[in-house]
C-alpha cells in the first residue's frame, strides 16, 4: 500500500484543484513502489473546485487502501511545511485568462495559442512571478533538498526564470513521453525500449531519432507510418521527409502558421479554451459524485497524456537516484551545441540525487537551431518582461518572438495584452495608494 513501507515523501500540489489531479493520483497509486508517498497535500485558492477534487482524490485514495494523509488547504504555508516535492501546475487567471490568449491575438495577425506565440507570452507574464514566490517560499519551508516540478506552461520559460534564480526545480512535460507511447506502439515494442532522441526547447522539439536496442528506426517509421505521423504531428509528409526528424505537434504553428491563422479566424471556429471550460465542467460534476472511485473516461479528453507518469517517474528517480535518463527541462550545461550553458533546453538527462544532468546531443541542423536560437532569445526577454515589470521588454520580446517578429504590431499587441490582463499583472500596474 501506498506509504505503508519505508519512509514515504511529503508531495504538495500548487494547484491541486485542477482537474489534472486525479491524474497524478492515479500515477502515485500505480508507481507506489517506486515513490512511497506519506502525505499528499492540495493547495488551491477555490474552495468550490478544491472539494471536488479533494473529494475524488480521497475516493481514489482509499480504494487503493492506501494509509498516508491526504489534506486539502489554501493555506501555502501548510502546504510546502516540510515538504520533499513541489509539484506546481496552476493556471493564473483560470479557463478565461486563456480564452483571452488564444483569441486577442487573431485579429492583429497572429496566431492564437496558450504557451507559443503572443498568447503564450501573456500567459508567462501572469505566471513567471507567482511561481518564482512560490519557488522562495519552498526554499524557505519545504524539507532539505526539495524539489519544485513545474508542469505549469509555458513550462520553459518558467523554468528559465528559476534556473536564473539558482532554485532546485525542473521543468516537466509530457510530450516525449506522448511519443515514445505512441512510437512503441508503431512499433509493437514495450514503449520503455524505444530511446528517443528527443531536443529543443519545450513545445519547440523534434524526435531525431527512436532506437529500439540500439537500432534507430525512424526511418522506417517515417516510411511505413507516415500518414500516421503526419496527421499526429500537424506536419505535411514531404516535410516529415525533409526533416527527417518528427518535430512535437506545437511545431505547426510555425510550419503552418498560414493555415491555422486562417482557421482560427473561420466563422465557427471554436478556441480550445472553450473546448476545455465545458469539459472541466463535465469533469468537476463527475469528481463531486460520491459513488466515482476511479479517474473518469473524459479525462482523456482534457490532453497531458501520461503526465501522471512522467511526473512519478521524476520525482522517484529524483528521490532514489536512480540514475535513469528521463526527457525534461533543464539548464543546457553544454549538452546542446550552439546555446548557452545556462540556457534552459528540453533534453534526455540522467536523474539521480543532485538533479537532472543532461545528456550531450548531435548538433542541430540550420533549420532547426536557428529557430531554437531565436525562440531562446525570446524566451529570455519574457522572463525579463516578467520579473521587471517593463512594458519596453514586452515589445522586445514580441519582436524577437519568431510568430511575431513584426513592428509596430509588437507596439500593438503589447498594449492590447498588458490592458487585457492587467488585474494579474501587478507589476506592470502597481496598486494605487
Amino acid at each position: 500500500m501506498l506509504g505503508s513501507t519505508a519512509v514515504g515523501a511529503k508531495i504538495a500540489v500548487v494547484g491541486g484543484g485542477s482537474t489534472y489531479t486525479p491524474e497524478l493520483v492515479e500515477g502515485l497509486c500505480d508507481h507506489e513502489d517506486r515513490l512511497p508517498v506519506d502525505e499528499l497535500v492540495l493547495l488551491d485558492p477555490d474552495p468550490e473546485r478544491l472539494a471536488a477534487v479533494g473529494g475524488m482524490a480521497g475516493r481514489m485514495l482509499a480504494a487503493k487502501g492506501w494509509r498516508g494523509t491526504l489534506r486539502t488547504t489554501d493555506r501555502r504555508p501548510e502546504a510546502l511545511e516540510g515538504a520533499d516535492f513541489v509539484v506546481v501546475q496552476l493556471r493564473v487567471g483560470g479557463q478565461t485568462a486563456r480564452l483571452s490568449d488564444e483569441t486577442l491575438p487573431v485579429p492583429f495577425g497572429c496566431i492564437g495559442q496558450e504557451t507559443t506565440g503572443a498568447g503564450g507570452l501573456a500567459k508567462a507574464l501572469r505566471t513567471v512571478p507567482l511561481v518564482l514566490e512560490l519557488a522562495e517560499e519552498t526554499a524557505a519551508r519545504a524539507a532539505p533538498g526539495a524539489w519544485l516540478v513545474d508542469f505549469t506552461n509555458p513550462v520553459g520559460i518558467v523554468t528559465q526564470a528559476l534556473a536564473d534564480e539558482g532554485h532546485r526545480a525542473i521543468g516537466l512535460c509530457n510530450v516525449a513521453r506522448w511519443v515514445q507511447r505512441r512510437l512503441g506502439r508503431y512499433l509493437e515494442v514495450d514503449p520503455d525500449r524505444v530511446v528517443l532522441e528527443h531536443v529543443g526547447l519545450n513545445h519547440l522539439t523534434w524526435a531525431r531519432s527512436a532506437k529500439v536496442d540500439g537500432v534507430d528506426r525512424l526511418p522506417d517509421l517515417l516510411g511505413r507510418f507516415t500518414p500516421e505521423l503526419e496527421l499526429e504531428s500537424g506536419a505535411p509528409a514531404d516535410l516529415l521527409h525533409l526533416l527527417g526528424a518528427l518535430p512535437s505537434s506545437y511545431l505547426y504553428y510555425y510550419y503552418r502558421h498560414d493555415a491555422e491563422l486562417a482557421l482560427q479566424r473561420s466563422e465557427g471556429y471554436r478556441p480550445r479554451a472553450q473546448v476545455v471550460a465545458e469539459l472541466e465542467a463535465e469533469l468537476l460534476s463527475e469528481y463531486r459524485d460520491p459513488d466515482v472511485t476511479t479517474k473518469p473516461a473524459a479525462l482523456a479528453r482534457r490532453g497531458g497524456a501520461y503526465y501522471s507518469e512522467s511526473a512519478v517517474r521524476l520525482m522517484a528517480s529524483l528521490r532514489a537516484g536512480t540514475g535513469d535518463v528521463q526527457v525534461v527541462d533543464v539548464r543546457n550545461d553544454g549538452a546542446l551545441p550552439g546555446l548557452p550553458d545556462d540556457a534552459v533546453v528540453e533534453v534526455p538527462a540522467v536523474v539521480d540525487h543532485e538533479g537532472a544532468h543532461p545528456v550531450a546531443q548531435r548538433a542541430l541542423p540550420p533549420e532547426m537551431l536557428g529557430l531554437v536560437q531565436q525562440a531562446k532569445a525570446y524566451e529570455r526577454l519574457a522572463v525579463l518582461a516578467a520579473t521587471s515589470g517593463s512594458r519596453q521588454a514586452v515589445v522586445r520580446a514580441l519582436l524577437a518572438n519568431p510568430l511575431v517578429g513584426r513592428y509596430p504590431l509588437a507596439e500593438e499587441l503589447t498594449g492590447a495584452l498588458l490592458d487585457a490582463n492587467r488585474r494579474f499583472l501587478p507589476r506592470f500596474f502597481p496598486p494605487e495608494g
